[in-house]
């Protein structure tokens, strides 16, 4: 195994001769779904080397099948012998641990916690490319509420919602409703207490592919306590990740206001 490595090591100082130069990157690959799509919507196709294989796991319609990805094996990255690699927070820790040991620098994308953040991200990521932070998006205004306030729920998977103090909820906020959950954080939703006391509407963000994970959603108490038209639904891929597109997701929100 030590062999193999040292091996992997003398053969990326072949490769990467001029590793550490500020050249912009000419060969760029991606370590996790989130950098997938940031690249895929600021990089020049030419400059990208492979995606993740997270890609083809979960497609996404912007996204052709033109682009090539690697299969997460450390050696198949080597061979493709990239001058940048870019990974998610949690994002294929082990083969990033095993890329710095050889010395192949992985710039981690911390992942947003609020609206601010997202920009923040972004900008990183322009950084690590060498791309101007012009190009970065800004957090719109505000969406003006209505008089009496609306109260959503964003409904996940295992009965899971979406509280204060995450991102979730600063979106919900930002495009002018008010989030039914008080308490902070990710909660198990009590199906009585909805009855009881429904929201104005429902957020059913949910994959394409619905699991028996997603049947509470299901439940006759819940289409008796909130009507079919305040079920509202989006396109689950623009909460996978924030980005650029995070912003539309907000105009849409606040579309269903009205």
């Amino acid at each position: 195994m030590i062999n193999r490595i040292a091996q992997i090591a003398l053969a990326i100082l072949c490769i990467f001769p001029g590793a550490g130069h500020s050249a912009a990157p000419e060969r760029i690959l991606s370590l996790g779904l989130c950098a997938d799509w940031l690249i895929a919507h600021h990089a020049d196709r030419d400059n990208v080397v492979a995606l993740s294989q997270l890609q083809r796991r979960y497609p996404i319609d912007w996204i052709g099948p033109e682009w090539p990805v690697h299969d997460g094996s450390l050696e198949q990255i080597v061979a493709l012998r990239p001058d940048q690699v870019l990974s998610g927070q949690y994002s294929a820790t082990q083969i990033r641990q095993r890329l710095e040991t050889l010395g192949v620098h992985v710039e981690v994308l911390p992942l947003p916690r609020s609206l601010e953040q997202v920009v923040d991200y972004e900008k990183q990521f322009l950084r690590a490319l060498q791309l101007p932070e012009t190009l970065a998006s800004v957090v719109p205004a505000p969406m003006p509420r209505p008089a009496r306030p609306q109260r959503l729920l964003l409904l996940g998977a295992n009965a899971i919602g979406t509280g204060q103090g995450t991102l979730e909820h600063e979106i919900l906020e930002h495009a002018g409703w008010t989030n039914y959950l008080t308490e902070p954080g990710y909660q198990r939703l009590d199906l009585e207490r909805i009855a009881s006391d429904p929201p104005d509407a429902i957020l059913w963000a949910a994959p394409k592919h619905r699991a028996r994970a997603n049947q509470f959603a299901e439940h006759p108490a819940l289409a008796r306590a909130v009507p079919a038209e305040r079920w509202l639904t989006s396109e689950f891929w623009r909460w996978q990740c924030p980005g650029p597109w995070t912003w539309e997701l907000i105009g849409q929100l606040h579309q269903w206001l009205d």
